[in-house]
């Protein structure tokens, strides 16, 4: 603790020094940065320095009264004007900017009637109140009403079965119970898995229709003082949101795989492989209470139980419900803001910074607070323009439309521009809503060496130490056994792998980029999220009062910004990389031997009549199946291929010490190498069931939604039991990894040439 103490000590004191040093004086006092020789990375501290001096908290705040200030939905009028206002705000700085318009389905109801038939009658409100003290609550005419977009039409009357959270799981207990929810209406408690996933699994399991409510346990009085009097979720509020299925594919389903023009071919919305095939419906928990309270069968599990005062109980029936759902499938624009100021000396190698600024409502917390954000690091690197900096390389500025229903603005301009963007880009950084609290980051794990020294260099307002030190103490208190044993040592923080959810998935799952995700959070905790109370009042109340982690955000995402567009060789790492990607191959390999002897036993158990070793014996449920053996895979390919890749790995990174000695022409050459290596995880043929994700390491699971998987070839295919599959996957993920090593091999044999001399 007091080691710790103190190098946090020295880091500041540092810090102090540098500022009145000339960067000529500075270099013995200069922390190392990757890809900058000494010199160069004096210089670069400098003028962080100075773009950290430009960063105004006040401009946060202004900018979100102005976006937040109506609803501002994919084709209301205040969309577009929100892309005309940054578009405007852009070109005052000086960047090249434009507005890139796509056209995707974007269907809103037209009816919603939701009512319980028997054995009482009650019919849902199916609105938000509004509140006093929240002057956007009482804005209804402009609103989207509570609904789930890309749910189907539907006209359906049947008895009620409770899910829990709907995810498969769930219904494995159900069916050890007898459930069955076929011809029945399910209804899910919002959490445990993205959204869409409740009614995906809910129609393949036979249910005609889909509720899903916010259970005051997770979300509401359980947790704390509801709206306005605290941040959780009052009993009328209701999460809007997609139920795409986006772990298939995410953008405009109407125009797979190629990008939404004003031309492009369309499916009929009738076939289209990746809109909901049941009616579904957000509900709050005001209008869930008479459901569930009329709803008999069996206890619900324990586990499943919420914070209503009722019995959870499963059914079905004899509580009735009819759902009626009629949508206006129509045709939008997104607007998408592409601002540039070009580089100095690689213009054709862009570092490209996004976040979304469509909302469901009014979307102050998700997505205006890291939106207003990057305006802010926009504006403070034009001030560095006007004295004459220039980066090295392009910088890209994106303000992203249509995310919300299911980053449709971002993956048609990602499809539109693919060929260009792999050609072009060396990285993107993403943000999406932004809060009070912990730095969290996701992200290609060969950025991760390079995104640690950002968080090293950036101070929390909070509590005036770095905010990788504060991520590390929260990881001491709550993070796993492996990032407690990691914060322990100082080691290096780990970035998240990247699943789905935001902006970034069609840059680094679909085009092979390498992406970073971060944001702020965990002591922003409420219910607002994708309701009309997601305000500038509820913000500036409950999120961020004074924009400090607005203007840290600023800070971190400046630096990244900055050092990838000015670095002498561009700052990817592999070591980090290969240890990770040996994890996840330890990963699959356990769970593969997990489900044996798992298998193994419930199948003996089985055969001995021994039902009670197998499930709760309290619970009446049916015998259980046998399941058929889990055989042994070999994984002695992707074993070797990590082998191969760890070496490689090391050989690299241990001449990139020594690249600042390398010539202009083969540096030139190692940073094409370098960020084009993402694109090597990529296979052609995409993942089993969803081609459109390419990328052999990361990828939204299946039945997880934004949930990350990772090998999720090899993995999904053990989960799912699919056995030659699995040898398949293995085989294509092993070829994958070792295309990889070979680019890997190309740059340590440059970085070589000068380890040699």
């Amino acid at each position: 603790m007091l080691l710790r103490s103190t190098r946090q000590s020295l880091f500041l004191l540092a810090g102090l020094l540098l500022s009145h040093y000339s960067p000529a004086q500075a270099p013995a006092l200069t922390k190392p940065l990757l890809g900058f020789a000494p010199a160069q990375a004096s210089a670069e501290y400098t003028l962080e320095s100075q773009f950290d001096a430009q960063l105004k908290a006040d401009n946060l705040r202004e900018w979100m009264k102005k976006l937040a200030a109506q609803p501002h939905h994919v084709g209301s009028p205040y969309d577009r004007e929100n892309a005309r206002f940054m578009a405007s705000l852009f070109k005052s700085w000086g960047y090249d900017t434009r507005i890139d318009t796509s056209y995707v389905l974007f269907p809103t109801p037209k009816i919603r009637v939701l009512e319980l038939v028997s054995p009482a009658t009650y019919k849902a409100g199916l609105v938000e109140a509004p509140v006093k003290e929240d002057p956007v609550s009482k804005q209804t005419r402009e609103q989207l009403p509570t609904y789930n977009c890309f749910s189907a039409d539907g006209d359906v009357t049947a008895e009620l079965v409770f899910v829990n959270y709907g995810v498969p799981g769930d219904y494995d207990e159900l069916e050890r119970r007898g459930i069955d929810v076929k011809g029945k209406i399910v209804i899910a408690k919002y959490g445990g898995s993205w959204r869409g996933i409740k009614p995906k699994v809910a129609a393949e399991k036979g249910a005609i229709g889909c509720l899903i409510y916010s259970d005051p346990k997770d979300d509401g009085y359980a947790q704390g003082d509801v709206y306005p009097k605290g941040p959780f979720k009052n009993e009328t509020m209701v999460q809007r949101g997609s139920v795409l299925d986006m772990p298939v594919a995410p953008g405009d389903p109407l125009t797979p795989g190629y990008g939404a023009t004003k031309d492009a071919k369309r499916l009929d919305y009738k076939s289209a492989p990746t809109i909901m095939k049941i009616p579904v419906q957000p509900i709050s928990y005001a209008d869930a209470l008479p459901l569930l309270k009329a709803m008999g069968g069996p206890m619900a599990p324990t586990a499943w139980r919420g914070g209503l005062p009722i019995a959870y109980r499963l059914g079905p029936g004899p509580a009735k419900v009819h759902l009626k759902l009629t949508f206006d499938w129509k045709t939008e624009p997104v607007y998408n803001i592409i601002a540039t100021m070009k580089g100095s000396e690689f213009p054709d190698q862009w570092i490209m910074r996004g976040n979304h600024h469509d909302a469901w409502v009014n979307g102050a917390a998700d997505p205006v607070s890291g939106m207003v954000a990057v305006l802010e690091e926009a504006r403070a690197l034009s001030e560095l323009a006007k004295t004459g900096w220039k980066p090295k390389r392009t910088i890209v500025f994106a303000a992203w439309d249509g995310e919300e229903p299911g980053l449709l603005g971002s993956t048609e301009w990602v499809e539109t521009n693919e060929e260009l963007l792999k050609k072009n880009v060396v990285a993107y950084l993403n943000t999406d809503g932004n809060g009070r609290g912990f730095l969290g980051a996701g992200g290609s794990h060969t950025l991760e060496p390079f995104f640690n020294q950002v968080a090293r260099d950036v101070t929390d307002p909070e509590k005036g130490i770095s905010i990788l030190e504060r991520r590390r103490a929260a990881n001491l208190v709550n993070g796993s056994p492996e990032a407690r044993q990691e914060a322990q040592a100082g080691n290096d923080m780990r970035i998240e792998a990247l699943g789905s959810g935001s902006d970034y998935t069609s840059f680094l799952q679909h085009a092979g980029i390498a992406a970073m995700n971060v944001g702020f959070g965990g002591e922003d905790a409420g219910g607002d999220y994708h309701s009309v109370y997601d305000s500038y009042e509820d913000y500036v109340k409950f999120k961020d009062t004074d924009f400090a982690y607005g203007v840290a955000l600023a800070k971190t995402m400046g630096r990244c910004v900055l050092r990838l567009a000015n670095a002498d060789v561009l700052p990817f790492s592999f070591q980090s990389f290969s240890n990770t990607v040996a994890r996840y191959g330890s990963e699959v390999k356990k769970l593969a031997e997990t489900m044996r002897a798992e298998t193994d036993r419930q199948n003996q158990l089985i055969q001995d009549k021994r039902y009670d070793a197998v499930a709760d014996p309290k619970e009446t449920m049916l015998s259980p199946t046998r399941k058929e053996p889990v055989p042994y895979l070999n994984f002695s390919p992707l074993e070797n291929a990590l082998l191969r890749l760890e070496k490689s790995a090391r050989e690299y990174d241990k001449g990139s010490k020594k690249e600042s000695s390398l010539s202009n022409a083969q540096k030139l050459e190692l940073n094409q190498l370098l960020y084009q290596t993402e694109r090597y995880l990529l296979s052609e043929e995409g993942l089993p069931r969803r081609p459109w994700f390419k990328h052999q390491i990361y990828a939204p699971g299946f039945y997880t939604g934004y949930g990350v998987k990772t090998l999720p070839g090899i993995r999904e295919a053990i989960e799912e039991r699919k056995w030659a599959e699995a040898d398949e996957q293995i085989r294509s993920t092993t070829a994958t990894l070792n295309r990889f090593t070979d680019q890997v091999d190309k740059a340590a044999a440059i970085t070589g040439q000068v380890s040699a001399k």
